[in-house]
């Protein structure tokens, strides 16, 4: 709540800052969410596949998922005495730190790209960014949960259930997958009245995949902030 005029309740007046600056904080890290989530997966993919940022050698995937990590530390002082809310943002946290560790391995992998550990590494990264996305959408339910808007609190609730379902379904193909690839037999696809061999490419199409919820978690993030922006302080730019 805004302090209301006439009050000359120091401690009253003392808690309205306090819950303005927390809120403020929060609206920085959610649109800090908004643009480096996108960002995140387009630098990290440049720098897995293609040489284009070569030259900056491992800074550009340290910047945007460190990034991430700082949009998510901008969330905690949110009502930090609520116990359940606080321990989904500290998991998302750690998911979000163990990005920035393996970020580096993206590079090293578009250099050495037969090196059996540096395809790990990605392999790990990958896996932790889909579970990082799918707790991200369990904190943005936390956090409707705890503002006064219904409305926002059943659609944040139906579109985070949704993602979470659609990138449990995205690990099982990439389960499916990594088992069929590592098998002695090579595996053979039928297409178009011939057949391709099933190679570890084929694991980059499911981060397609990933556009969908990714998209609906940016739709979330973005809905959210405005309805802080317009609830408490009285804009919604």
């Amino acid at each position: 709540m805004t302090p209301q005029p006439g009050n000359d309740n120091p401690e009253q007046s003392s808690s309205n800052r306090e819950l303005l600056k927390s809120l403020g904080r929060v609206v920085r890290g959610l649109s800090a969410l908004f643009w480096s989530l996108p960002c995140a997966l387009i630098v990290c993919i440049q720098c897995a596949k293609m040489d284009t940022l070569r030259e900056f050698n491992i800074v550009p995937p340290l910047l945007v998922t460190s990034w991430v990590f700082y949009g998510l530390m901008q969330l905690g002082g949110f009502h930090k005495h609520e116990r359940i809310w606080i321990s989904s943002l500290n998991r998302a946290k750690e998911l979000a730190l163990i990005n920035v560790g393996l970020s580096p391995f993206l590079f090293w992998y578009e250099q050495q790209s037969g090196v059996h550990f540096f395809q790990i590494m990605i392999g790990l990264m990958a896996v932790n960014s889909v579970f990082l996305l799918g707790r991200l959408n369990t904190v943005l339910y936390r956090m409707s949960a705890m503002l006064p808007d219904e409305g926002l609190r059943q659609e944040t609730q139906h579109f985070t259930s949704l993602n979470r379902h659609i990138l449990l379904g995205i690990l099982l193909l990439a389960a499916i997958f990594g088992y069929l690839l590592l098998r002695p037999t090579p595996i053979q696809v039928p297409y178009y009245g011939g057949t391709i061999m099933l190679n570890p490419d084929v694991l980059w199409f499911l981060v397609f995949g990933a556009l969908l919820p990714l998209a609906m978690t940016m739709a979330l993030l973005w809905k959210i902030k405005e309805t802080i922006l317009a609830s408490v302080f009285g804009s919604g730019e």
